[in-house]
């Protein structure tokens, strides 16, 4: 075995320099990588914190406005469906545009028992407005009740917006089959 020191840095130089060029060359590559500047992260990030923050507050208010309609429903209260209804409104205007793309199933189902508790408080009106409102901001959606019938053609008949001379006004309808006798019964002895 050689003990001349010549060779010996001549192996240590062999060894370090692939281990400095790969160390390099990784911290180099991964400089490339990052392609997203400080100030975009950032801006990321404020933007993400504006749409869970907005979820939050929308949350909490649909909590409160659900709180209502379980009181309505145990005293069948006309006034707590009214209250609970117009609190549901308010929570849906204060998501503005921050958080419009997120939890639209939820914001969908609260914005459906906005229009539901309108019509059980008595205010047809605004159950019809609220109406045109969600089928204007969630278009070809629907709702639809444990027993499959549709939400949108359900309120629909209910608060009178069907064409009243359509042939088989109800037959078209994906409605629960009792509301449909319900109402047909209802028709039949108002005209005879």
């Amino acid at each position: 075995m050689p003990t001349d020191t010549k060779t010996l840095e001549t192996c240590g130089r062999n060894r370090t320099a692939p281990l400095v060029a790969a160390v390099l060359s990784t911290a180099l590559l991964s400089a490339c990588v990052t392609t997203q500047t400080f100030d975009e992260s950032i801006g990321y990030r404020e933007a993400r914190f504006a749409e869970v923050s907005a979820m939050r507050e929308f949350r909490q208010c649909r909590d409160e406005a659900l709180e209502l309609d379980r009181q309505a429903r145990a005293n069948s209260d006309p006034a707590k469906y009214l209250a609970s209804a117009r609190i549901l409104d308010k929570c849906e205007a204060g998501v503005g545009p921050a958080a419009t793309t997120i939890a639209q199933d939820g914001r969908m189902r609260a914005y459906a028992l906005s229009i539901q508790n309108y019509l059980k408080g008595g205010d047809v009106i605004a159950a019809r407005s609220n109406l045109d409102k969600f089928t204007t901001a969630y278009p070809q959606m629907d709702i639809y009740y444990p027993d499959g019938s549709s939400f949108i053609d359900t309120m629909e008949v209910l608060l009178g917006t069907r064409e009243p001379s359509a042939i088989g006004r109800y037959s078209d309808a994906n409605v629960n089959t009792q509301l449909k006798a319900e109402l047909r019964r209802v028709r039949h002895w108002q005209t005879h």
